[in-house]
Parts: C-alpha cells; structure tokens; sequence
C-alpha cells in the first residue's frame, strides 16, 4: 500500500505541474498591449531576472558547501556510538546531501516558475482590464495559480520519490532542510530588495516631489515593481513550498517512530493528506469567479472555503474506506478550519471594509504619529485570534488524537498542520494573484493607460493586499504548528541515540537556551529593517541626484535611469543576507553543541513563541497601514496630496518593511532553526554522551 500510494503522489505531482505549465500557455496567449506597454514590461522582466540569476548564483553556493558538510556527517554511522567503531559509508551522506540538494532545486524551481509567469501576466492583466474587471481578474489569477500548483506539484513529486527510493523519513528531511534554507534566503532577500525600492519610491516620489504611485518620471519605479516579483511571488513561493513540505516532513517523522506496520500506515498519511490537496486546490481553481457584484476579494475566499470543503469530504472518505483512525480526520479538520479563521480574522485588520482600517485612515487628518501609533496597536490586537486559533487547534488535536488510543497526541498536532497547508494549492494562488495586479497597476500607470483602467486595476490591487495578508497569517499559524511538531521530532530523534531530554525551567541551561531563542527573531526582524533602510537610504540620494542632474526627468522630457536604481536594490538585498543565514543555520547548532540538547531545546522554545508573535503582528501591522493608505487615494480625508494622505504613506512606508520583510520571514526562519535542529540531533546527541 505504502509503495502504490508513493507512485499515486509522484503522478499527482506530475499532473500538477502540468496544469501549471497549461495554465502558462494560456496567460501567453492573451493580449500583450501596446509597445509602450510591453517596453515598459520589459524593464519589470529585466530586472527581476537579473536579480533571480545572481540571488540563485550565490545560493547554489550556499547549497554545495551545506550539501557538502552533510554528506560528510551523515557518512558516519551515529548508530554505532558506545557500541562498537563508527562505519564510514558515503552512500548513506550521499542520499542525504541529495535530498538536501534537490529540496533547494525544487523550491527554486517553483519559484522561478512564479516569477517567469508573474513578469508575463502582469501587462497581460493590465490589458484585460481594459476590456472588462473580470477578465484582468481571470488573467492575473490563472497566472497566480502556476505558481500555486507548480509549488505543490513539485514538493508532493520531490517528497514521494525520494521515499519511495530511501524509504527513510529521515532523508526526506533533507529535502525540507534544503527547501527551507533556500525559501529563508530567497524570502529575505526578496522582502529586502522590494522594500528597498518602494520606500525610496514613494518617499521621494509622493512626499517630496508630489508625484503620483508608479510614476514613470521616478527613478525607482521600475526596481519598485520587481520588488513586488522577487519578494512577493518568487520569495513568497519558496517561503510556503518551506512551510509546506515542512509540516509534512515533522509529520512523517513522528508517525515513524510509531514503529512497526502501524508507523508505515502513519508515516505516509501526511503525504496522502497532500495528494488530496492537490486535487482540491485543482478543482477549486477553476470556481474562482468575481460575480456581478465585482468583488475580486470574495471571489477569492469563496475559492479558499470552496476548497476547504471539498477537501474535507476527500479526507473523510479516505478516512472512511482506507482502514485510518478517525481521530486524523478531526485533527485535519481541526487544522483545516483554524487556518480559514485566522485568514478571514486577519482580513478583518487589513481590508477597507472593516472597523482597524478604517478607524487608521480616519486618524490621519492627525498627522503621521497618530497614524502609526492606531495601526501599531491594532497590528499587537491582530494577534489575537491567530495566537487563540493556534492554541484551540493544538488542544484539541492532541486530545482527540490521545484518545484514540492509535495514535499519539503530538502526531495529531502534526496531522492538524498538514492539514492547514494541504491546500496551499488555492492559497498560493491568491497570494501570487496580489503582486501581479499590483505591477498591472503600474504599467497601466507608467504607459499612460486611461484612468478608467488605473481605477479598475486599483480595485484588483485592494484585494489583492488583502490577500497576501490571508495568506501571511495563515502560513505563520501553519508554521507554529509545524514547529511544535519539529519541536517533537527533534525530542525523538535525540532520545532515540541514547539521552533523555529535560527541559524544565528550574534548569539554568534550559532557561539560556529560552532567552538566547525568544532574541533570534527580534534581532532577525531588526537587521532585515535595518538592511531595508540602509539601503533605501543610498536609493534616496540617488533619486534625488538624477532629478538635480537632469530637471527633464520630472518634466517628462527625459526617461530617468531605471538601471542604476535596480542594481542599488538587488546589491543591497544579497549583502544583507550573510548575518541572518548565520542566524538560522549556525545559532541553533552552536547552542546545541556548546549547550547541549537540553538548551537547544529551550532555545527552540523561545523562538518559536518570539517569532509567531512578531510575525503575525508585523505583517498585519503592514497590511493594515498599506490599505488605509490605498483608501485615502480613493477619495476619502481629501484625498491624494492631502495632509492625511501624507500621514498615511509615512505609515505605509514603516509598514513596508514589516508585512513584507520582517514578518513574513520570520515564520521561515523558525522553520529552518527547527530543522537544522532534528537533522543534526544525532550528531548532537553523539557529541554529548562523550
């Protein structure tokens, strides 16, 4: 059974891909627009490629030297420690630096795929706007859902073969290791680099000069709408493929320490749960329709809820008819619904239609203060219902799975996290759909498109904030789930070779190991805003000095030089990136070698409670600033150019680098602590029973 059910996931991974690339070919196909539209595309596609070619040089690097170092490591036979000599077989390091290897391919891959289609659709979408709101909808979605499925597909694919070849769950870790080390840096980076460009852009473009969003007189526009490609599609992908393959890998992990045929039926489960969720996301694509109405926003939660639904009757009738416990249903169904609620309780903080932004907006006219100071504490209030849905989800899978009697409570946890992300089919897809229409937004803007176009691209833009924000909240709380089942896994691993864990708080170590993790992620969100601002800072002078070198640029006379603005950004990103990869792959390794298994334990503790809390209360703190901002530009508090609408670009601007930098890397990067962590248990342990 195990083995037909592997082929099954390695086909529906095929079949994935493939819809995706259909899906391509369809985008291609519609209308690219006019010259000046496709030249201005073509800045947009230059610069995102350029910065994707050297960000995935110097991570190829990266992957080597780490593919190297495990190989070497899991050459050894750790088993053997106290027994007799440790047997030296490079096959065994082979296969996991393997799996290393081709988790970072697949994950770039998928991203890559994201971003090729992205640069292609967004003129495509601005043009079919024109003709009707529903058709740029159609456009911008149907490209966002490559980038959905691509990812799925090719995560599902990479995990099935490489067990059906290893079958060993400890190997396909290593293919979440590389995935995650890869998402981390490409995330970062990505969040660096757009936010670089959008400050600078509309500090100087908006505030200083009074020139309109993505004017194309201003230097940094165009390395502003790669920005939204190499962070929000490319890096975004790479980030949920990490969180997704992640919360399968965990899962797995524990279902094989069940042992026995039980612990094969429980460790291929997660995997299935996947399957299925390719399924779903397949058919719940195709029902994503805006109505009459013209609400792009609730054409993509009725996706999302549509897709959860028929998910859930799948897992019921897998349940059912394939011989499993009824408590893995419960628990992902458990996960599944937490994770709709805590997407539509962050839509309540971060869309036009509801009482944070709103209220945001309308303490503008007060200055910039005020401004930032509603949208902080609303951001601190968001984490609320994510925190609280978490922690209902995690109590509750437990106990049904503990009372089972089949299966372990910290197992159930694991399933519920599957089960939250098994439709990220759907979800990437509307969070992919947001950066498509918000560079075809900019084109319509910068080729000189009617008004009428801009305003109907504006209505795609809002809800696609909206979107990225869902999605944002749903991959952090799926990522707090994941890691306490990481967290699990680690335990395991380490008790298997020979040392029992005590983390309790009367322990000196475990309380270093507690505070040395709760640092990690505020010292992570404060050097990515830290680079973001450095950088926007040398971007600033730059605009500035080409609007005194050459007075033609703001008079229209005179196309600024885009070039030197995009290569500022992408310079800036890759250089800021070598503290926090120490950060994620050498911290919890140096705690747990000079500290010991004990520390590192507590250390995965604090980080997990730091990070989830920081996350979900910058990225909602952003979006909230960001839409506030957009619903001044429809008319409201007077207005473009009014005192209210400068407030709230400041807002937006300190918004910029959380919800797009910081907040949504931070969830990665807790992933990728937990990872090293299980991956190098053994070697740890080894370490300390000498």
């Amino acid at each position: 059974m195990v083995q037909n059910w592997l082929v099954v996931g390695i086909v529906s991974g095929l079949i994935s891909v493939g819809v995706a690339l259909y899906l391509y070919f369809w985008v291609m196909k519609q209308d690219a627009g006019s010259e000046k539209a496709q030249e201005v595309a073509g800045w947009i596609r230059e610069g995102a490629a350029s910065y994707l070619k050297r960000l995935y040089t110097a991570l190829t690097l990266v992957a080597v030297i780490l593919g190297v170092i495990i190989a070497v490591v899991f050459s050894f036979d750790l088993n053997q420690v106290g027994i007799g000599p440790m047997e030296f077989t490079l096959a065994s390091g082979l296969e996991t630096a393997g799996a290393f290897i081709v988790g970072a391919v697949c994950s770039a891959l998928a991203g890559y795929m994201g971003m090729t289609v992205a640069v292609q659709a967004n003129v495509r979408s601005a043009v079919a706007v024109a003709e009707h709101l529903n058709k740029g909808f159609k456009v911008a979605f149907f490209a966002g859902a490559v980038m959905g499925l691509a990812m799925v597909g090719l995560a599902v694919a990479g995990m099935s073969t490489i067990y059906l070849v290893t079958n060993n769950p400890e190997v396909v870790l290593g293919f979440s290791f590389g995935a995650s080390t890869l998402a981390l840096l490409a995330k970062a980076g990505g969040g660096i680099y757009t936010k670089t460009a959008d400050i600078a852009a509309d500090l100087v473009g908006k505030v200083e000069v009074g020139i309109p969003e993505d004017d194309p007189r201003n230097p940094a526009v165009v390395a502003d709408n790669v920005g939204d490609n190499v962070g929000d599609v490319a890096g975004m992908g790479a980030d949920i493929f990490d969180s997704y393959v992640a919360s399968a890998v965990a899962s797995m992990l524990l279902g094989a320490a069940m042992g026995g045929p039980l612990g094969e039926m429980y460790t291929i489960f997660p995997l299935i749960l996947c399957i299925l969720g390719i399924y779903a996301s397949l058919i719940g694509i195709q029902f994503v329709r805006v109505g009459k109405n013209g609400k792009p926003g609730k054409a993509l939660n009725f996706g999302t809820v549509f897709t959860c639904s028929i998910f859930g009757v799948m897992v019921l009738a897998l349940v059912l008819v394939g011989g499993f416990d009824i408590s893995v249903f419960w628990s992902t169904v458990t996960g599944l619904v937490t994770g709709v609620l805590i997407g539509f309780t962050t839509e309540y903080f971060t869309s036009e239609d509801f009482k944070p932004v709103l209220e945001t907006a309308k303490v503008s006219d007060s200055g910039a203060a005020i401004t930032i100071i509603t949208g902080f504490s609303y951001g601190l209030l968001s984490i609320i219902p994510s925190v609280v849905g978490v922690v209902i989800a995690m109590l509750i899978s437990y106990h049904v799975a503990e009372a089972s009697g089949v299966i372990t409570g910290i197992y159930g946890i694991g399933i519920s996290a599957v089960g939250m992300l098994a439709i990220s089919g759907m979800i990437v897809s509307s969070d992919a759909y947001g950066p498509i229409v918000d560079n075809a937004r900019g084109i319509a803007e910068m080729a000189g498109m009617d008004h009428e176009v801009i305003e109907k691209a504006d209505v795609l833009d809002s809800a696609g904030n909206t979107a990225k924000a869902i999605t944002k909240g749903f991959s952090i709380s799926a990522a707090a789930l994941t890691v306490l089942a990481l967290f699990a896994a680690y335990a395991e691993v380490i008790e298997a070779h020979g040392i029992t864990l005590n983390i309790s708080l009367r322990s000196p170590l475990v309380v270093a190991g507690v505070f040395l993790g709760a640092m990690t992620p505020p010292i992570f969100s404060a050097l990515t805003m830290l680079s973001v601002t450095h950088n926007a800072f040398d971007m600033i002078e730059e605009i500035r000095r080409q609007f005194r070198a050459e007075p033609g640029i703001l008079k229209g006379t005179v196309v600024p030089d885009y070039k030197t603005c995009v290569s500022l950004a992408a310079e800036g990103a890759l250089s800021s990136l070598v503290i926090p990869a120490f950060l994620a792959v050498g911290l919890p390794l140096l705690v747990g070698f000079v500290l010991g298994p004990d520390a590192l334990g507590g250390f995965l503790g604090g980080a997990i409670f730091t990070g989830v809390v920081f996350a979900l209360f910058m990225s909602n703190a952003g979006g909230l600033w960001d839409n506030s901002k957009k619903f001044i530009e429809t008319g409201k508090y007077g207005g473009v150019g009014s005192e209210a609408h400068k407030a709230s670009v400041v807002g937006d601007t300190v918004g910029d680098p959380f919800k797009d930098t910081a907040g949504p890397s931070l969830n990665t990067l807790i992933t990728v602590m937990s990872l090293v962590s299980t991956l190098f248990a053994p070697v740890i342990a080894v370490f300390h029973i000498f």
